[in-house]
């Protein structure tokens, strides 16, 4: 369940462009600290188009000292295989996903005029560092033994799969298997940021309340995210009510 403060239902930062809404009011206090912000983006979601990355940049860059960003680029070839593909076919598919998503955000950065505190990476660059490695296998641990973080895990993958599937079907073993092996390479980004960039605390920031959210940082046991990680939906503010135009001319 999300926690709120008293008064208080949501952080809304800038409402000419996007709001934020931190989960909890550790959340709304690492978000307030200003250190760095983290956007996850993922190859094939068309949310995050080139225009779409440069405005997050720049509107996030008016509260956050440091702006990183990080593209998927591990397991998308296994999601293809498992929807037939042949081996062949599904690796041209997935670097051709993965470029594609690469030169949005070097489009995005660029026509934000490409600040100093903004950097960008494949989740690949991470493989090798020790914290990523630590967190993956409490990840993969977790899957196997927190039943909690692995039903979560398993709707996320779900909804994640639904765009690459017909209206109405539902994945199959092979193509969940898939898709908690991808979500588990991402995780160690919603866990603990800080140690794996080397800034005070950080906020991972999507436009949805992901499945594992209310695990990783609403709750007080099991896996969750390191006290110096929140996470924060962000998404575009809704345009100002206004009344229709008869009331309108009525008040005038």
């Amino acid at each position: 369940m999300r926690e709120t403060v008293p008064g208080e239902s949501a952080v809304t930062i800038d409402r000419t462009a996007y709001e934020a809404l931190p989960f909890s009011a550790r959340c709304r206090e690492i978000w307030r600290r200003g250190d760095h912000l983290l956007i996850g983006v993922s190859p094939g979601n068309s949310y995050f188009s080139h225009r779409r990355i440069s405005e997050l940049i720049r509107w996030g860059s008016e509260f956050f000292e440091r702006i990183d960003i990080v593209h998927a680029d591990l397991h998308v070839e296994a999601q293809f295989a498992a929807f037939g593909y042949t081996a062949e076919h599904a690796r041209r598919r997935a670097a051709k996903e993965v470029k594609a998503t690469a030169r949005r955000i070097a489009r995005g950065a660029e026509e934000a005029g490409e600040p100093d505190n903004v950097r960008a990476h494949a989740l690949s660059e991470f493989t090798g560092h020790p914290a990523y490695g630590r967190l993956h296998h409490q990840v993969v641990d977790a899957l196997r033994t927190d039943r909690e973080f692995r039903e979560a895990a398993e709707g996320m993958a779900r909804g994640f799969l639904a765009a690459r599937m017909d209206e109405g079907l539902a994945p199959n073993e092979l193509q969940l298997a898939a898709g908690l092996q991808y979500i588990a390479a991402e995780l160690p980004f919603f866990l603990d940021t800080p140690a794996l960039l080397g800034v005070a605390s950080s906020v991972s920031c999507y436009h949805i309340e992901l499945p594992l959210t209310p695990v990783l940082f609403g709750r007080d046991e099991g896996l969750r995210a390191a006290p110096g990680q929140a996470y924060a939906v962000v998404r575009p503010a809704a345009p100002p009510l206004s009344a229709p135009a008869g009331l309108r001319a009525r008040a005038a």
